[in-house]
């Protein structure tokens, strides 16, 4: 018989997978359960707390929107942080642009040995790049530590949703931290879940990011694991507006830089800063 997997993230609507063969990892950590296994529909996906993380065939719109949109529209990325992310797919996205250097906070060292274990097609080996440094450490921690301060050209924040332990994640005390983590023309990038089923979520977060940096807003890309349609994606710096740089400016960087991409390009770039007017309202909110 095909086990099931049933994921009820929004109440009174869930997805489910079909599982096949055995699991490949299913325990907890000191901090959350971890599962994962194959799927005939999506490829290989991770699990944590009954919550889809990451899939094998739909992780480029997330991780590629979340790296290659910063770093081509401001063009002086040197130094990144990643909280979280111990998949590895952020790194290594991070890492095709070259002279640049990848440090990863991720507190929960299973997941990365799990991950490095099951996950290759996603990471491919990022995790022994000569340009990556893990921390398994907290996040806070990390970044009170003075030789962090100002240091980091792009933050991405590569949070769940705010459950359980990752509610602090959504503290304007961390957002605080983050600032003053960030170069002067630094940017920061996070998740902020799906408008459509948690248009509290974006609100809420965009009226903290607006109290804590000069510049902030919202963009989109669409996960179809992450159900709900749109997903947004958020953002803050102190000297930098996302959206601001000319098109033929980014198609340059872009053709210069020679990555390869299955969901980013020039045309997505520009295009993930127009929002429908529902989730224009939420911003404004």
């Amino acid at each position: 018989m095909t086990r099931i997997f049933s994921e009820t993230l929004h109440r009174g609507y869930a997805q489910t997978m079909a599982i096949e063969g055995d699991m490949l990892a299913d325990e907890r950590s000191s901090f959350q359960h971890i599962q994962i296994f194959d799927t005939p529909s999506v490829g290989r996906v991770m699990v944590l707390d009954g919550n889809v993380q990451i899939t094998e065939r739909d992780e480029a719109s997330y991780s590629e929107m979340l790296t290659h949109l910063p770093i081509l529209e401001t063009g002086t990325v040197k130094r990144v942080l990643i909280i979280g992310g111990g998949d590895g797919a952020v790194a290594e996205e991070a890492l095709k642009h070259p002279d640049l250097h990848v440090d990863m906070c991720e507190i929960d060292e299973r997941v990365v040995a799990l991950c490095k274990t099951h996950l290759a097609s996603v990471h491919k080996g990022v995790f022994d790049h000569p340009r990556f440094t893990l921390h398994v450490r907290d996040a806070f921690d990390f970044m009170r530590e003075g030789e962090n301060r100002g240091a980091f050209d792009l933050i991405v924040a590569d949070r769940p949703d705010p459950i359980g332990p990752a509610e602090v994640l959504f503290r304007t005390e961390f957002y605080e931290l983050l600032r003053e983590s960030l170069t002067d023309t630094g940017v920061v990038v996070f998740q902020n879940g799906v408008p459509f089923f948690q248009p509290e979520e974006l609100s809420g977060t965009l009226a903290q990011l607006r109290q804590v940096f000069s510049h902030s807003g919202c963009y989109l890309t669409v996960t179809p694991t992450y159900v709900g349609g749109f997903m947004a994606l958020t953002w803050g710096s102190r000297g930098t507006a996302l959206g601001s740089a000319p098109r033929h400016v980014v198609e340059e960087r872009f053709r210069h830089s020679t990555i390869q991409t299955d969901y980013y390009n020039v045309d997505i770039h520009a295009a993930a800063f127009m929002l429908p007017e529902w989730i224009r309202r939420l911003t404004h909110r």
